[in-house]
């Protein structure tokens, strides 16, 4: 998963948002009520104009709905419960105000005085952004054994075929090979961060280095996708949100076969209107289970990936887990080999990450047989070598000058031998005459030769072969 460090002077996604959309309510609740008297003032005067600013307010209502229902979410991930509470009751209460009731004022007062109570300045901003520090650590949420095994129980693995596994944000790897162990598995795994994707490395079969959103993965290659996305909630430096939990969805679903299962891990007020929309287009037999210990409010999202139909499925069930979390499942209660991998066998002719795997590459070539005999020591190295045929005078000199045939040499006549190269210049000069047989100058030209000298130490004294 991402790295991200922890500071207090990180800008906060949601702290942020909170605060546009504090001004954002501020706007649109004036706006209604302007709108309102205008379709007022033109209904005696003016029908075309009076319809034109309706369907204004109609707009008006609409975008204040929908930022309603952004703070919910918003205030739901930093744990402001009862405020979230209360965006909701708003955003219902809208839904189904008579825009052409006279009752704006009330209205007006709560939007604006809901607006007022959003935490975005002083302590209470203070005190959101300590608990998103607090929750971010450092945008990695690894998921617990105790969950994992609740999830493995509910999967049925193939017998006699190996299954290939992916996470795209890996961590240290521990949850994927939780899944995978003694289940006749092949592990990959893809991580943001190098420290953790070198830990993954010692449990998964195959690790890459760097972002998931520059790797090259082979498609419809993997029976199962694990997908614990990070939970960001840092602006990143071009001022954007960094939360990636649909982005990962959508491209890292089409890594998994038709078929293959499908284990989504967020946050359960996540589940918004565009993810379950992805959810209900690309998946069947959808289901949504709550973690045991409800520490980051996870849910697992589990399902077969299909061909989209071209009749787009309902996804409201699905959106509804947000308003009601209490009636989200535990994993407790995911039914054993609820749903089977697929039994067909599938490659993975690619799977390249966005940094060079140093690690990977030593530990292919420890285990290479072609390398192995490569680096090994020929056992000619070793033994006495008795060339073919006679050397000749410029292969004796090679030999010499490279050292092979230097130290003692035992034999009838014993003697020590050392051969060196030695660069020789020799000048000739060649007089210049004119056609009557005048002098008239010389040139020189040198030559540079190598001469190969041998020092011969024997009992009978020092000799220098040349």
């Amino acid at each position: 998963m991402s790295a991200q460090p922890e500071n207090s002077s990180q800008r906060y996604y949601a702290a942020e948002s909170l605060r546009m959309a504090q001004s954002g309510l501020m706007e649109l609740s004036q706006q209604l009520v302007v709108q309102r008297a205008q379709v007022e003032s033109y209904r005696a005067s003016d029908l075309t104009a009076a319809r034109d600013t309706y369907s204004q307010l109609q707009q008006t209502r609409k975008d204040l709905v929908s930022v309603l229902a952004d703070v919910r979410l918003l205030l739901m991930e930093v744990e402001e419960t009862q405020l979230a509470a209360a965006a909701g009751q708003l955003q219902a209460g809208l839904q189904g105000f008579n825009l052409m009731s006279n009752a704006y004022r009330p209205v007006y007062d709560v939007l604006r005085d809901f607006a007022g109570k959003l935490p975005v300045e002083g302590t209470a901003n203070a005190a959101i952004i300590g608990r998103l520090m607090n929750n971010v650590k450092m945008g990695y949420y690894p998921t617990d054994p105790d969950n994992i095994s609740l999830i493995l129980r509910g999967v049925r693995f193939p017998e006699g075929v190996t299954t290939n596994l992916l996470d795209p944000c890996c961590g240290c790897g521990r949850a994927l090979r939780q899944l995978a162990q003694g289940n006749n598995c092949y592990a990959y795994g893809v991580e943001l961060d190098e420290s953790r994707a070198g830990e993954a490395q010692t449990r998964l079969h195959r690790v890459r280095f760097g972002s998931f959103f520059y790797s090259r993965i082979s498609h419809e290659a993997f029976h199962l996708l694990f997908l614990n996305p990070p939970y960001l909630s840092v602006l990143n430096e071009s001022g954007g949100r960094a939360r990636h939990e649909k982005r990962f969805l959508i491209e890292s679903l089409c890594h998994l076969a038709y078929g293959g299962l499908l284990i989504y891990v967020i946050p359960y007020y996540r589940l918004t209107q565009d993810i379950c929309r992805v959810l209900c287009d690309n998946f069947d037999g959808l289901t949504v289970w709550r973690f045991t210990d409800g520490e980051f409010k996870q849910i697992a999202v589990m399902g077969i990936r299909k061909r989209r139909d071209m009749e787009p499925s309902d996804a409201l069930w699905l959106e509804q887990y947000t308003v009601d979390p209490a009636a989200i499942p535990s994993l407790t209660e995911l039914p054993e080999d609820k749903y089977a991998l697929p039994a067909q066998p599938l490659e993975v002719p690619v799977f390249k990450g966005e940094k060079f795997n140093r690690k990977e590459l030593e530990q292919q070539l420890r285990r290479s047989g072609s390398f192995a005999q490569l680096m090994a020591r020929s056992e000619l190295d070793g033994g006495v070598k008795h060339p073919l045929l006679p050397l000749s005078i410029g292969q004796i000199g090679l030999i010499g000058g490279s050292g092979m045939i230097n130290g003692l040499i035992e034999c009838d006549t014993p003697h020590v031998i050392k051969g060196r190269i030695v660069k020789v210049v020799s000048t000739e000069i060649e007089n210049q005459f004119t056609s009557t047989g005048e002098h008239y100058g010389a040139i020189e030209r040198q030559e540079i030769s190598n001469k190969m000298i041998f020092n011969v130490l024997t009992p009978q004294g020092f000799r220098a072969l040349t």
